[in-house]
């Protein structure tokens, strides 16, 4: 018999080759296809899903649904009238150059002023030669992805993760390894342990992903003592770290942190993007990297988008020229002081015992984790129908857990909405409380045993015993660890 081959359903028949197919030598498929492009896509895309927050993008668009979801930077607070004219002054005063081709690397303008913001978290050694202009800080993780991971590589990642830097390295068809974090962010002895397993292991690890500053989504940031011990992992075990850092000059009580990359060049690239400190919509970002692989990551820009968009590049250049850009910046951290404020004295207020938070020195978020028990998953659609809305916490883990988590942005909404939005998401919280009490899933007194409670920031209570931040990293990982997380202290009611 020959062998079967395909026939035009895509099922495998047994007619032989020349000969028409016939009703009794052709398979009719079982369930019609869907797609009929399904057995030629790569295999990278086997893999690829809608991020747990683009699924929410209909839902947080209804008036009525406070959303405690998306990252949104407050545009509004900006100069509109001042950079409307800007740009309308660009096209009608520079059309031939901001409406044509540019090149691959950036316009050089732009990248010497990228130069001087770097310069306030104490990079002040980079040149503009090494700066490489995105559509983004999104596009250039892509770049750096594409320049250094073979299918198979190691990527270590903090448990949990940027969701948007998790796509980039599933669609590499990296293997992502979580290091654990606690309230000073990720932890030196837990990325030294994951380093020296990958090498028993016998796998490759290509790079360090961390996001040092107010993270996305745990709102923690890396202390000084931890930024000198990783730096110092990376030169002992030769490790390449990837910086990503939207949102360092964001900070609420502190003058920028000295960056990574201010402490060693070469083995530290950093991402930065005027997404959060000046406008999202014009999708400006940069690279800084050694030589040798700005090289690289040109030749990859020219190859997947020719170059970055000339009109965008030099409305950031003339705003940085001709705007107070560090007096707005300061006008943002001042706007998000006071909704992150009310977001904690909110959830100090409301949430039922059990449940715990960061507290963000800056940023756009907070880390929520509930009473033992519940998921945040399964509870999203009653929340939604709760007219709240938040981002579970499996988006940003690799490996599927974090379900008793959930991010809680407060960087869009106003004040009044974001305490009514926490009102809501409380109400909810307890819904589930009572339910899974009465099915006898959660014992709800050990939530409710005492405590003994010391005054916490701004007057606020804080418990005094240790509890988990952030959760356990993958298989393999260390256990997440522990630290002092703010509580509600009440009955919330």
């Amino acid at each position: 018999m020959p062998p079967p081959v395909p026939d035009p359903s895509g099922q495998l028949g047994t007619h032989s080759p020349g000969a028409a197919p016939s009703s009794s030598s052709s398979v009719s498929p079982r369930h019609p296809r869907l797609d009929p492009l399904a057995d030629r896509y790569a295999a990278r895309t086997h893999g690829m899903k809608s991020s747990e927050i683009r699924a929410l993008f209909s839902v947080v668009s209804r008036p009525e649904v406070v959303s405690l979801a998306g990252g949104m930077p407050a545009v509004t607070a900006l100069p509109l009238d001042a950079v409307g004219s800007m740009i309308g002054e660009l096209v009608s005063g520079m059309g031939a150059q901001t409406l044509q081709y540019g090149s691959g690397q950036g316009d050089p303008r732009l990248r010497e002023r990228i130069c001087d913001v770097m310069a306030l978290e104490g990079i002040t050694d980079a040149s503009p030669s090494e700066v490489v202009v995105t559509v983004g800080s999104q596009q250039g993780l892509d770049l750096v992805t594409r320049v250094f991971i073979d299918p198979g590589d190691v990527i270590l990642a903090e448990a949990p993760s940027y969701v948007g830097a998790l796509g980039v390295f599933q669609s590499a068809q990296a293997r992502v390894r979580h290091v654990a974090m606690d309230d000073d962010g990720l932890v030196p002895e837990a990325l030294e342990q994951a380093l020296l397993e990958a090498r028993a292991a016998g796998d490759r690890v290509k790079f360090l992903y961390t996001v040092p500053n107010f993270h996305n989504p745990a709102g923690v940031t890396l202390s000084e003592p931890r930024r000198q011990a990783i730096v110092a992992i990376a030169d002992r075990y030769d490790l390449l770290v990837i910086e990503d850092n939207p949102y360092g000059l964001l900070g609420f009580e502190q003058e920028p942190m000295r960056a990574l990359r201010a402490r060693n060049s070469e083995r530290v690239i950093y991402l930065g993007s005027f997404s959060k400190t000046f406008s999202p919509g014009l999708r400006v970002g940069w690279v800084l990297a050694p030589l040798a692989v700005r090289e690289k990551l040109v030749l990859a820009t020219e190859a997947q988008v020719l170059c970055p968009p000339s009109l965008t590049q030099y409305a950031v250049a003339r705003y940085l020229d001709t705007q107070p850009w560090r007096e707005q910046i300061k006008v943002f951290s001042e706007l998000y002081r006071e909704r992150r404020d009310a977001c904690l004295e909110s959830l100090t207020a409301l949430m039922p015992p059990g449940t715990t938070w960061t507290r963000p020195r800056g940023g756009f978020y907070v880390w929520l984790k509930l009473p033992h028990g519940l998921d945040a998953k399964l509870m999203q659609p009653r929340a939604v129908n709760a007219h709240v809305a938040y981002v579970p916490g499996i988006g940003f883990y690799a490996d599927g857990s974090g379900r008793e988590y959930m991010r809680l942005s407060y960087c869009y909404p106003e004040p009044e909405r974001i305490r009514e939005g926490v009102r809501r998401l409380a109400r909810v919280i307890e819904a589930e409380l009572d339910l899974h009490s009465t099915f006898d899933t959660v014992d709800t007194g050990t939530f409710r045993a005492a405590r003994p409670v010391t005054p916490g920031p701004r007057g606020g209570p804080r418990t005094s015993t240790p509890a988990p931040l952030i959760g356990p990293a993958n298989a393999g990982s260390s256990e997440g660890s522990t630290a002092p997380i703010e509580s509600d202290g009440g009955t919330g009611a």
